[in-house]
């Protein structure tokens, strides 16, 4: 049995050359369905246990025209490949052999005008024979890489783009016109390298994110350190990373603190403090700091590599529009070459026609047959949109799923750790009895300090960020189930639950009401005081992430018309929340299954529904819905595998962001597609009435290949 098997294809630039491969490899395979293909890194893998060897698989690749090598999953940066030296240094071969020629012909001539009329049916004579050889020789350098796939498709009788273009290029030199024979060759050598340069940039901008990792890390050995690939370091080995080095593993910060850029990988544009404790990203940039840390993730499996390996099989789940224009293509060719055939024919047998100009006119439409401009319309949109959504924090896995944020109509939020930050924070502090809040929190510092409790650390963090100085605590006691006591300057003190308040016996009704009260709008109390006195309160809550109404609000104005809260919290709590994020319509304490029942309403109301969740318990419910998000990508690796989306830096602004890129790359799809298809049918109608050439033609279906890779393109500045 033959284990996975991947291989980088040098010349797979386009979705014609996947499907050339499929043709040719799909049966020794056992299948189409074995092979998988990634456009974006030329990249194809034969499925486990698929016949053949391997060596025949490199030979049935080099049939096609194509040239196949088993992947290296590190190498060099992105660069030309020698193929792709080759068919630019042929492609500039063939325009300066063609324009050599021209000039000699214009010479001999006596003229531009002259050497133009020398051509036609029946006139092949009047091109010098030294011309002839150089138009030759440009069609020969044009066509070196598409002539074995013309034949290909040839002895498949399954007609493509290089099949079209030979035919018209020998037809051409048939009827002795060898300029537009050669201009012909030299400009459909011009729209591969421009197709191929396109792709790579798109590439590229993926690619680049392997020069994010340094290709050694400073591990700990002894009492020294030494350099190795990061592929050698073992879970928990040390390594360091000095000040201004990029960060080579993921791995936990032992000793050291410092800022760390993180834009690399979530697009943060502000450096973050980072301290013992502290979870650090493979190519984060570190500060002025130098760190130990310990590894945590191997080389393979560091949040950096897993998002490139998943936008490259992004590649794999193809967009509507892509499997729309490979369907239509796929009828769209033979079409236009019977067409072609019947114009060749019809009108010299049937009415009388010259059969030269005819023929000629056959040749063209031949030509516009070519479907290079719509082949490629989407392919290089949708790449170039999953590469942008990346730079923006947005890791998009299919370009499925690029397009279906455009045709959302409801959208449904996780409540704990989506609209708000997941954990606990101080969100009052009431003092009575005459004191301040700063006394307040010198108190209660000194007692939190000693406890590991979430509420505890919350409290803790809010006197720290408040700059108030307290003093240690004496004789801590921890009142299980309570709260804690301890001695703070000289006087017995103690903090804990509205319960141990009662038990204190300070509770007055007035103070009852306002506990009852905060208590209702989901805040966890914290009560402080004396056996004699009440010194004040702290409220806590789950804090709202601060761009969360901003969210909401921008998702209404994106015309999202259904917005849900859903949560397992109580109701209460829930609704505290939705009146302060703006959510109108809210379903609190449900169950993983309740919310799974919740999204099949709305997907029965509504049909595109989007799912914004943490990644594990809401899980079935993103599973469920048209379009699962998930928030924590950068901490929870079930988020990044299960969801579709992934916000990378749990920023919930890149919701109405994405939905406004989703709608940009559906509009330029469409623009390519709508301007490749009216091109081809203005030349089809210029042909019939006897006014388009062959140079013309190619000249088009160039400029709106041009065109809509540009158009393309523009996604990754979005």
């Amino acid at each position: 049995m033959n284990p996975k098997r991947i291989f980088k294809i040098h010349g797979m630039d386009c979705a014609e050359e996947i499907t050339t491969l499929k043709a040719e490899i799909g049966p020794l395979v056992g299948g189409e369905e074995r092979l998988l293909f990634d456009l974006m890194n030329s990249k194809m893998t034969v499925a486990e246990g698929a016949p053949p060897p391997s060596d025949a698989i490199l030979q049935a690749v080099a049939r096609t025209g194509m040239q196949a090598e088993p992947w290296m999953e590190r190498g060099a940066p992105a660069g030309k490949s020698g193929r792709q030296r080759l068919q630019f240094r042929l492609m500039v071969a063939s325009g300066a052999f063609a324009l050599i020629a021209f000039g000699l012909h214009a010479f001999r001539a006596g003229g531009l005008v002259a050497a133009l009329g020398s051509e036609g049916m029946g006139t092949a004579r009047a091109v010098p024979w030294v011309s002839q050889g150089l138009y030759l020789a440009s069609i020969v350098a044009a066509s070196w890489f598409i002539a074995p796939k013309a034949w290909l498709a040839a002895r498949r009788l399954r007609p493509d783009m290089n099949l079209l273009m030979l035919v018209a290029v020998l037809g051409a030199i048939s009827i002795g016109e060898w300029f537009e024979a050669a201009t012909v060759s030299f400009l459909f050598a011009v729209s591969f390298v421009l197709e191929s340069w396109s792709l790579g940039r798109a590439r590229r901008a993926v690619e680049a994110l392997m020069d994010l990792t340094p290709p050694t890390v400073h591990m700990v050995e002894g009492t020294g350190s030494k350099e190795v690939a990061p592929e050698a370091v073992p879970l928990g080995a040390l390594f360091v990373v000095k000040p201004g080095e990029r960060v080579p593993l993921d791995g936990r910060i032992l000793q050291g603190a410092s800022s760390m850029n993180q834009a690399p990988i979530t697009g943060e544009s502000m450096p973050v403090p980072k301290e013992a404790g502290d979870e650090i990203f493979a190519g984060s940039i570190n500060g002025d700091g130098a760190l130990t840390l310990e590894c945590t993730k191997p080389a393979s499996d560091t949040v950096l590599a897993r998002i490139i390996r998943m936008i490259g099989e992004a590649q794999s789940k193809r967009a509507a529009s892509e499997q729309w224009v490979d369907r239509f293509a796929r009828v769209y060719t033979p079409v236009v070459m019977a067409l072609a055939v019947a114009v060749a024919l019809l009108p010299p047998l049937a009415f009388g026609g010259a059969w030269d100009a005819w023929f000629y006119r056959a040749l063209v439409l031949l030509v516009i047959a070519c479907p290079c401009a719509l082949v490629i319309s989407t392919p290089v949109s949708v790449v170039a949109g999953l590469a942008g959504a990346a730079h923006n924090g947005v890791l998009v896995k299919g370009g499925m799923y690029l397009e279906l944020p455009a045709r959302l109509k409801a959208l449904a939020f996780d409540k704990t750790g989506t609209l708000t930050e997941g954990r606990p924070s101080v969100v009052q502090v009431v003092p009575l009895n005459s004191r301040s809040d700063r006394e307040l929190l010198r108190v209660a510092g000194a007692l939190e300090s000693q406890s590991d409790h979430p509420l505890a650390r919350a409290i803790l963090a809010h006197v720290q960020g408040q700059g108030v100085a307290f003093t240690a605590a004496q004789d801590f006691r921890i009142v299980q189930g309570k709260g804690a006591e301890a001695t703070v300057d000289g006087q017995r003190v103690w903090l804990g639950s509205h319960l141990f308040l009662e038990e204190k016996g300070l509770e007055t009704p007035e103070v009852h009401a306002q506990l009852e009260s905060l208590s209702q709008e989901g805040r966890s109390v914290v009560a402080l005081g004396s056996d004699r006195e009440l010194f004040g309160f702290i409220a806590l809550a789950d804090a709202m992430r601060p761009e969360t109404p901003g969210v909401v609000q921008g998702l209404y104005q994106a015309g999202i018309g259904k917005l849900v809260m859903l949560t397992g919290d109580n109701l209460g709590t829930a609704q505290a929340v939705a009146r302060q994020a703006g959510v109108k319509d809210l379903r609190a304490e449900l169950l993983p299954e309740d919310k799974v029942k919740a999204i099949d309403e709305l997907v029965a109301a509504h049909g595109q529904v989007a799912m914004v969740g943490d990644g594990v318990n809401d899980a079935p419910a993103m599973a469920r819905a048209s379009l699962g998000i998930a928030m924590g990508a950068m901490g929870s690796d079930a988020a990044i595998e299960t969801a579709d989306i992934a916000l990378m830096t749990d920023d919930l602004s890149r919701l109405p962001w994405l939905i406004q890129h989703s709608r940009r790359a559906m509009r330029i799809i469409r623009q390519n597609i709508a301007f490749a298809l009216s091109v081809k049918a203005v030349f089809v109608v210029l042909t019939l009435m006897g006014h388009a050439s062959l140079w013309a033609a190619i000249a088009a279906d160039m400029g709106a290949s041009l065109l809509v890779i540009f158009n393309g393109l523009r996604l990754l500045r979005d």
